[in-house]
């Protein structure tokens, strides 16, 4: 059996089908770890994630925030966003199973045989692997909890607070588990997050770092795989260390990453495009007057040809 891990998907189906014919992927006897963020912006987030699901025996994934996000407005269709390409699923026949399938993932995994985690964004310096790992169990609960997922959901976005206290609780303790592990980049070395730069390593805010950088970090050394960041373009030079986005819905890779031998494979993508709306029709009134306009416009031809 063969262990993979992809990047970001973001419902560019056709590139991970790319990656998977690359390494002869085979259901049942290989298996595929996921980084999150398997649906929106990209142009199949439906199929992406019917392709998934048709093996889900064969995978493992962690849940990115484009995940999470596809859980809250499959319960308030108010939160669905412009550029969002979430629509299809919402209105799929099969929507229930497959929105039902994901808020059962995870937000951290780890391999204890071996000895790698995998996860969406990455892990507080703060924080040591068992703690993280006990963490992220808190919101997965919530997440499989049918009279807690709503209220969860609706008090999931915001980006405060910043910094981990023991002694947050309720959804205020959710939200920044949730920010931690699903939407972060730069940290100072106590945890205090900047949510609002999203550039690469040069764009840090003033006293705020990468999240890896940290020296003092609690889980250094320790064997992760990463997404989320595509301005890394999949350069991480910490030791251990794996980043997988590399930006495939912006018209970048999808990368692949043999687990156990570090080979690593790559499918080129195209810019995921806007969908084209559909042109709202003018009023049948609005016709009528092209008559008359063709008219008027003859007329005034006529007179400035009489002018001497």
């Amino acid at each position: 059996m063969a262990l993979y891990a992809v990047g970001d998907i973001q419902g560019c189906l056709e590139p991970l089908k790319c990656l998977l014919r690359q390494v002869d992927f085979q259901p049942g006897r290989d298996h595929l770890w996921l980084v999150g963020d398997l649906v929106n912006r990209g142009p199949d987030s439906l199929g992406t994630l019917r392709f998934l699901y048709g093996m889900r025996d064969s995978i493992t994934t962690v849940l990115g925030n484009h995940d999470l996000h596809l859980l809250a407005i499959a319960h308030n269709t108010e939160r669905l966003k412009k550029h969002d390409t979430l629509r299809d699923i919402l209105e799929a026949p099969d929507r229930d199973d497959l929105i039902d399938w994901l808020r059962q993932q995870k937000l951290l995994h780890h391999d204890a045989e071996r000895d790698i985690a995998l996860v969406h964004a990455g892990i507080p310096p703060q924080w040591t692997l068992k703690k993280a790992l006990l963490r992220a169990a808190e919101v997965e609960a919530v997440l499989k909890d049918d009279s807690r997922i709503r209220e969860f959901l609706d008090g999931m976005y915001g980006n405060t607070p910043a910094k981990w206290d023991k002694d947050l609780h309720g959804i205020e303790r959710l939200r920044l588990i949730t920010n931690y592990f699903t939407r972060m980049r730069f940290c100072t070395a106590d945890g205090t997050l900047d949510l609002k730069s999203k550039e690469g390593l040069s764009s840090a805010p003033s006293g705020f770092a990468p999240w890896f950088s940290h020296t003092k970090r609690k889980t250094r050394g320790q064997k992760l795989i990463f997404g989320h960041w595509a301005a890394l373009e999949g350069k991480c030079d910490e030791p251990g260390l794996h980043a997988l986005d590399t930006g495939c819905v912006w018209g970048g890779a999808l990368t692949l990453l043999n687990v156990d031998s570090g080979e690593l494979h790559r499918c080129e993508c195209q810019k995921a495009k806007p969908r084209a709306e559909t042109p709202t029709p003018p009023p049948a009134e609005a016709e009528a007057p092209s008559g008359l306009l063709a008219g008027i416009q003859q007329h005034l031809c006529r007179l400035f040809r009489k002018r001497p």
